[in-house]
């Protein structure tokens, strides 16, 4: 065999994605043998700050965005210009008030070169009660949605919900400003025709998903519903599409992914974690057909 030819054989076997596999080891680390843009959707939730101190280190508020752009600089250059980031992250309250380190976190990103596309929120139906001296108790978490260009892959019918019984009043009696594009009142250019919906079964949900925290794995200290990455999964990616969760936890994305014939890549970095996706995923079959999660339609 020549040299060239050596150096190619070696260059591709350095380059072979380990599909639906799981890594134990930190993500910026592991992904740096990965090839440029060859994930199509990163869906995961990372420590938050001052959480899983015994697994993750328990990062600070104050040095959370600095530990966390080394991360995104490898995401962003695995992904593929179609991709779509996905991070569920919340900020925690300190000294009285919320800290601003997600919000800071999504400034440092767009200067690494992120689009902050959208946010969805996560309305947790059945959180726990509660009392706190000044504020009430946490119902929602953020998704954000980030993405490398503005023409990135969105299969939007997939997740399309119920019109729900407002429809039988509201389209019962059109005006005449309902049968035309209308624009609205304060001019943003995102102007609705009301007669396009009549007779229509199907709508187009919101960003505020409605789910419960309830899941099967109860032994991960932040485990959240397949029902999440489900949803997600529908919406940016198709059958054979590679997911990665670098923070894969106890393996929820990764089970997800493959019962919808996604492929799949696990991250993380607690051997315990990755033994126990491994075993969730050995128990995990391909579904024939996946039901779409129905969201709550908010009008």
């Amino acid at each position: 065999m020549s040299v060239a030819s050596a150096t190619q054989t070696k260059v591709a076997q350095e380059f072979v994605l380990p599909l639906n596999s799981v890594i134990c080891g930190s993500c910026e680390h592991v992904l740096a043998a990965f090839p440029d843009s060859s994930i199509d959707l990163i869906f995961t939730s990372p420590p938050y700050a001052d959480s899983r101190k015994t697994t993750y280190g328990g990062i600070s508020p104050e040095s959370y965005v600095e530990w966390f752009l080394p991360k995104s600089r490898e995401f962003l250059r695995v992904l593929k210009p179609s991709g779509t980031f996905v991070l569920n992250i919340k900020e925690k309250a300190l000294n009285g008030e919320r800290h601003t380190y997600v919000l800071e976190l999504i400034l440092e990103m767009r200067r690494q070169g992120w689009l902050w596309t959208e946010e969805f929120v996560w309305h947790k139906r059945n959180c726990y009660p509660g009392k706190w001296p000044n504020r009430f108790r946490d119902a929602w978490e953020r998704l954000l949605q980030f993405n490398k260009t503005k023409q990135f892959r969105m299969y939007q019918e997939a997740v399309m919900v119920p019109m729900g019984d407002w429809a039988q009043t509201r389209l019962r009696r059109l005006s005449e400003t309902d049968r035309k594009r209308d624009e609205s009142r304060v001019v943003s250019g995102f102007g609705k025709n009301v007669s396009n919906w009549v007779g229509r079964e199907m709508a187009y949900p919101t960003n505020v998903i409605h789910l419960a925290t309830e899941c099967s794995n109860r032994n991960h200290s932040a485990a959240f519903p397949t029902a999440l990455p489900e949803w997600f999964l529908n919406l940016f990616t198709q059958r054979d599409d590679v997911v990665l969760d670098p923070f894969l936890g106890s393996g929820t994305t990764a089970v997800v992914a493959k019962m919808m014939g996604r492929k799949y890549v696990g991250i993380d970095k607690d051997q315990k974690y990755c033994e126990m996706a491994k075993h969730a995923l050995g128990k995990t079959h391909l579904q024939q057909k996946v039901c779409p999660v129905f969201i709550l339609a908010d009008h």
